[in-house]
């Protein structure tokens, strides 16, 4: 078993995912790159976590397959003995919008569930008894659309309130040993975006999340990423915790609560 510690971070070729695994290298993790279509950033991500001083593990696999999630976990493990860190980012969704329900057919829907949910049930369940061994922890990357039912479609809404609820199932169950939380982020600077609804809709998407939140902002990669961090590398007193990175949207809009203030 190596002395340094270890995480599997899904999804990582791109985005949150890569701005994870990068931090975390920068913490001394020795990190398993997954990823499924995006092979040249995927390679990208590992360079830059070895450039960061650590080894890195480079493997295709999609976690809806329950298959491809034993085997990375088994690759891990042959190659550095030991599992500190799980975060499951891997994510997929249909821009079908609000009410626009006829865009989201049982197969889509099936689908995104399917990564989204079952992906994080299935990679969890592959890596808790070695998370067990060291005391190592989880983190869930969610989305506030899990939390507010709001979000690109009613299939990733129902996707992310899953893995909440799983958040807090987990965290009860192979406790003290894992500590499981999850992050849900609102709008984040990435190129996911954009390629779902276009650079003009993204503008709007953008400047309407920034006039109605509190904190006017939205979330970039690495904003989520040093939360996730956190979650795996300290708070150590903290397991069950939806933490909300949305700049303050679940309050309300700020518009409307100014003129409420003024009536």
């Amino acid at each position: 078993m190596t002395e340094r510690k270890v995480a599997i971070v899904t999804g990582s070729a791109t985005g949150v995912g890569a701005a994870t695994a990068l931090a975390l290298a920068g913490r001394g993790y020795n990190v398993l790159i997954n990823y499924t279509k995006s092979e040249s950033d995927a390679k990208a991500s590992m360079a830059a976590c070895e450039a960061a001083g650590v080894d890195a593990l480079l493997m295709r696999g999609d976690v809806a397959d329950d298959a491809d999630c034993k085997a990375i976990v088994h690759a891990v493990v042959e190659r550095w003995g030991r599992v500190d860190a799980l975060v499951n980012n891997a994510g997929i969704t249909s821009f079908a919008g609000p009410g626009n329900w006829d865009a989201v057919d049982a197969q889509s829907f099936q689908r995104i569930v399917g990564v989204n949910s079952l992906g994080t049930f299935q990679m969890i369940r592959a890596c808790t008894p070695h998370l067990k061994a060291v005391n190592g922890s989880i983190v869930n990357v969610s989305s506030i659309a899990g939390a507010l039912g709001i979000g690109s479609s009613v299939a990733y809404i129902a996707s992310k309130g899953a893995v909440n609820s799983m958040t807090l199932y987990f965290a009860r169950a192979p406790a003290p040993q894992v500590r499981v939380n999850a992050v849900c982020p609102g709008l984040i600077a990435t190129r996911w975006f954009v390629d779902g609804i276009g650079q003009d809709g993204y503008e709007r998407v953008k400047a309407g999340y920034e006039s109605a939140a509190p904190l006017a902002r939205e979330c970039t990669p690495e904003d989520v990423a040093e939360a996730v961090v956190w979650l795996v590398d300290g708070a150590r007193t903290v397991t069950g915790e939806l933490l909300l990175l949305d700049a303050g949207m679940h309050l309300g809009s700020v518009q409307a609560a100014r003129i409420a203030g003024k009536a």
